[in-house]
């Protein structure tokens, strides 16, 4: 090894490790050393090792812009027509995928390099005293890279299904191209040896770090995040029990999914989420929440800020995160256009509709309250307790007089969620100068120049966004971009423990828990009374409701995707036609119209990315995706 040549993934600027996790991402150079060169300097070793982090994906605009997990779900749509702008999983959701499109994440190349490379430091890095790097450092370097190995196979699997796993070869330099043409190993068998390794590095790593400039390097509830998250995915119908899989074997006849139900996968999965629960809050994690002047929860704050306050600002439900992430971008493409922002990047109406009433309650059930045509009289407020909502306009305000209808009456997290025709929007500035307006999405208006910059169904998404944001003086606040957060393993859990364990109380403690932060009332089992909405105890009611609930705390998070896959309900929801508000609207007759902007298309083979017919032609014991080649 010392006589090879090897092409380095990080600049030499002189960064080190602890000065910022930051430093960790996106370093990649045509430098060349050898390794001895590599890792026989602390500096170059660190860096060596922040090139291993980099594919560690951006949750802000990486699961929409480059990844487009959001946009392959039903929570958010971009314009269109930005597909001339390269957002390549456009035409996928309108049923233009084939083995041959182009998708710049390339997890089948890009994320076995980094593994390779994780590879080449744990088998070459030493302790080198005289600069100060000693052997608890380089122990935890080491299980570091084991973490994030774990952590590539988890995500190369989600998205293609069963793939060559050779978790400790590193491929020489001079290979023959016959050492690489390997088949799949069956789905479950990396499972367990993801399960295995993150269960074993997890006693190495600490659960956190006490200098805060290693935030977001490797901890023990990072591998418990990503463990539970992979087992429920793993207990699911797509890949538990999944019977349309059966004869999708290797070329020597080796099933590479197990098609037999193993309901003991579901009680895995609850007792992975549960201990990352129990271990996450030992180590100081709890849902971030806020109160108002009466010491009450304050909801709206709470959820809002829950995904933007640092963890160093005590933000401690968050799990796992990525420092450097291009959130700029995201909040330019969901700010409106009548406020120097892209403006077209919105949410659809199915996540409209998704959201409960004040009360609690879906807009379906008779006892909601909800009125979808007219509008409102009097502006709305929300009367559960004060909060600072709004400020700008009037503390607590949520619809102004004159609101259609469909937006008034609903529960805190919509209000977070979506921007909707006449709601009221706060420009910031980075002088602190506050300003505000309502949105005006009627075609012609402010924030409608009809162009490819504008909400084509008549929404924009607000959940993530930073009120302070001022794209017409370029500023943006830059913020961590969160991959876990304990909010998620709360209804990890309780979806798989209802599984599991059907009638456990636990199941709606930990839904409740969700529930409360968010301002809405909780559920019960027993009678319903002003504060306890009554659910019947069956298992089928109560996977209805955590659905429900998932769809609405999660949305926009880059998980909604994952969850309409595992549960194999893709190719009907993903399927026929999207709605929104009459675009082409000129005035509330015209605009405020449920009207089909876009038919999307989902065939089977859609449920994982297909192998590229390049690399398939190039290895013959390559098995394509399922359904890819019919």
């Amino acid at each position: 090894m010392k006589n090879i040549y090897i092409r380095s993934i990080f600049l030499f600027l002189g960064l080190l490790l602890s000065s910022s996790c930051s430093d960790y991402l996106d370093k990649e150079s045509d430098t060349e050393l050898t390794l001895d060169g590599v890792f026989e300097s602390k500096t170059k070793t660190e860096n060596w090792l922040a090139g291993c982090y980099s594919r560690i994906p951006d949750p802000t605009w990486g699961y929409t812009r480059s990844l487009g997990w959001e946009i392959l779900g039903d929570d958010m749509t971009p314009s269109e027509r930005w597909r001339q702008y390269d957002w390549q999983v456009i035409p996928f959701i309108l049923g233009d995928w084939s083995v041959g499109s182009q998708w710049s994440p390339g997890y089948w190349n890009n994320l076995p390099q980094r593994i390779r490379e994780c590879n080449i430091l744990i088998q070459n890095i030493k302790p080198l005293p005289e600069q100060n790097l000693n052997e608890d450092e380089v122990r935890l370097m080491i299980a570091e890279c084991r973490f994030l190995k774990a952590y590539y196979y988890s995500l190369l699997i989600n998205t293609y299904g069963p793939i060559p796993f050779s978790p400790d070869e590193i491929t020489p330099v001079n290979y023959n191209l016959s050492d690489l043409q390997v088949g799949q190993t069956p789905y479950d068998d990396i499972v367990a040896w993801i399960n295995k390794e993150l269960k074993e590095v997890e006693t190495i790593l600490p659960a956190n770090y006490s200098d805060g400039r290693k935030f977001g390097r490797a901890t023990s509830i990072m591998c418990k995040a990503v463990r539970a998250r992979m087992l429920l995915f793993a207990a699911s119908p797509l890949v538990n029990g999944n019977s349309e899989y059966a004869n999708h074997v290797t070329k020597d006849g080796k099933a590479l999914f197990n098609s037999t139900y193993d309901a003991n996968k579901w009680k895995v999965a609850a007792d992975a989420s549960k201990d990352l629960i129990l271990s996450a809050e030992a180590a100081g994690h709890k849902l971030y929440i806020e109160t108002n002047s009466a010491g009450k929860i304050d909801p709206f704050l709470s959820c809002q800020n829950l995904h933007l306050i640092e963890a160093s600002k005590g933000n401690s439900e968050v799990l796992f995160a990525r420092v450097n992430v291009d959130s700029k971008e995201y909040d330019r493409h969901t700010a409106p256009g009548g406020a120097g922002g892209a403006g077209g990047y919105g949410v659809t109406q199915s996540l409209v509709d998704a959201f409960f009433t004040a009360n609690g309650l879906p807009i379906t059930d008779s006892n909601s309250g909800y009125v979808e045509t007219g509008f409102s009289s009097q502006d709305g407020y929300w009367s559960n307790g004060v909060t600072k909502f709004n400020e700008v306009k009037s503390p607590g305000l949520v619809t102004l007089a004159g609101t259609y209808n469909m937006y008034c009456n609903r529960e805190p997290r919509f209000y977070l969620a979506v921007n909707f025709d006449g709601a009221w929007y706060t420009d910031g500035d980075n002088a602190g100068k506050d300003k505000g307006r309502k949105l005006e999405f009627f075609n012609g208006k402010k924030d409608n120049n009809n162009t490819h910059d504008a909400p084509q169904n008549g929404y924009l998404a607000r959940k993530r966004t930073d009120p302070t944001r001022n794209p017409t003086i370029g500023y943006f606040a830059p913020r961590h971009g969160i991959l876990y957060r304990l909010g998620e393993a709360y209804l990890n859990y309780a979806e798989a423990l209802n599984e599991s364990d059907p009638g456990n109380p636990e199941i709606l403690l930990y839904l409740n828990k969700i529930r409360t932060r968010a301002g809405v009332r909780t559920y019960t089992t027993g009678g319903t009374d002003v504060d306890n909405i009554h659910v019947n105890s069956d298992q089928e009611s109560i996977r209805k409701i955590i659905r429900m609930e998932r769809r609405v705390e999660l949305c926009t998070e880059g998980i909604r995707y994952d969850d309409l896959r595992r549960w194999k309900l893709a190719e009907t929801v993903l399927n026929g036609q999207f709605y929104g508000m009459n675009f082409n609207g000129k005035d509330a007759s015209e605009f405020y119209k449920r009207t089909a902007y876009q038919t999307r298309v989902y065939r089977k083979s859609f449920y994982w990315f297909p192998i590229y017919l390049a690399e398939i032609e190039k290895n013959p014991n390559l098995i394509q995706a399922p359904f890819w080649d019919k």
